[in-house]
Parts: structure tokens; C-alpha cells; sequence
């Protein structure tokens, strides 16, 4: 639940077990020490190389557009890696031609909130000169159903947001592999 002022992550390394091809991090990382390994010896690959292995695999370059709210909760995941007992909020900033300019963890709280200023938001809006940015927050629950929390806030940053010509685009809730996006459930 995110509350709006006052209080929000998901993505463990048994997310990305599921998510990335097994062998061809085993393999890859063989190929990269020259040691061979067994198909299906996990144990002694980092959390770091899985980490870096999604990074290069689904979160989207500086300059780069984002195409969809699939791509923009695969592209926001990496953000959540380590956070599976505390909520984050993150922040997508893009350009007028909706390229991402930075992506950044803007706030965290505990198990079940994160507070959200929108000042703090509209800040950092300013500073990189964005014209647009799509916001996620995971829960650690697992369950992407919104909150009326969530909901207030998301109405919240919009209205804000307009006051200064910048655009909401999306708000992406992740929860375990799952993830909900309010502009694709017309919730915004």
C-alpha cells in the first residue's frame, strides 16, 4: 500500500530463477571464469551476476522508449531485486519523446507502506527537465491489487503533475512475477 504524503518492492533471486534461462547464465558465466559447470548448478552464482544478467536482459538504456506496461514492469523489476520485505516507489523520468532520461528509487518505507511526497517528486521532475514519467511500487504481499492508498496517490501525483504540464503515464504495481499497470485497468 502506498500512502499518499506518508507511505511502498518485489524481485528475489527466486524471481529471476523463473524469469532468465538457468542454463544460459550457467553457461554464460562459464564461458566468462573458463570453468565448466554443471546445467542446473546454481548454487554458486551470485546474487550480483543474476542481478546484472536482468539488468542486461529487460531494464531499458537512457534514450530508449518504453513500449508497454509489460516492458515497463520488466524494466522497473531490477529496481525491486533486493527489496522483497520493504515497499519502494520508483520513478521512470522521460523526455517529451517519452525516452527514458533515469530511473530511481525516490522512496522507501517498510513492510506494508512508503510514503510518497509529491513535492519530492515534481523536484526531481524539474531537475532533469522530464516531460513525462511512469511510477511502480511493489508488494512485498504479492498481491497487485490496489489500495485506496495507492489509488489516492496515484490521483495525487496527477494532479500535480498537470499543474506543472508533465504526464502520469502509468503506475505499475509489482508483486512476485505478477504486476498491474492503472492505465492498462482504466484506473487512471
Amino acid at each position: 500500500m502506498v500512502e499518499d504524503g506518508h507511505s511502498s518492492t518485489v524481485g528475489t533471486r527466486s524471481w529471476v530463477l523463473t524469469t532468465l534461462t538457468i542454463q544460459e547464465i550457467i553457461m554464460k558465466q562459464s564461458i566468462d571464469q573458463s570453468q565448466p559447470r554443471a546445467v542446473g548448478d546454481v548454487s554458486s552464482i551470485s546474487d550480483t551476476e543474476f542481478l546484472e544478467e536482468y539488468k542486461k536482459r529487460f531494464t531499458i538504456s537512457s534514450g530508449e522508449s518504453i513500449g508497454s506496461a509489460k516492458e515497463a514492469a520488466n524494466h522497473f523489476r531490477a529496481f525491486f531485486s533486493d527489496a522483497s520485505k520493504k515497499e519502494r516507489f520508483v520513478i521512470c523520468f522521460l523526455n517529451g519523446q517519452h525516452q527514458v532520461l533515469s530511473t530511481e528509487v525516490l522512496f522507501e518505507g517498510s513492510l506494508t507502506t512508503s510514503a510518497v511526497y509529491p513535492r519530492e517528486v515534481i523536484t526531481r521532475v524539474i531537475e532533469l527537465g522530464s516531460a513525462a514519467i511512469v511510477v511502480a511500487h511493489n508488494h512485498p504481499s504479492g498481491l497487485t491489487t490496489p489500495s485506496s492508498s495507492d489509488r489516492a496517490v496515484t490521483k495525487k501525483l496527477q494532479t500535480a503533475l498537470a499543474s506543472i504540464d508533465v504526464d502520469l503515464l502509468d503506475h505499475i504495481i509489482l508483486a512476485g512475477a505478477d504486476y498491474l499497470s492503472f492505465a492498462d485497468s482504466r484506473l487512471m
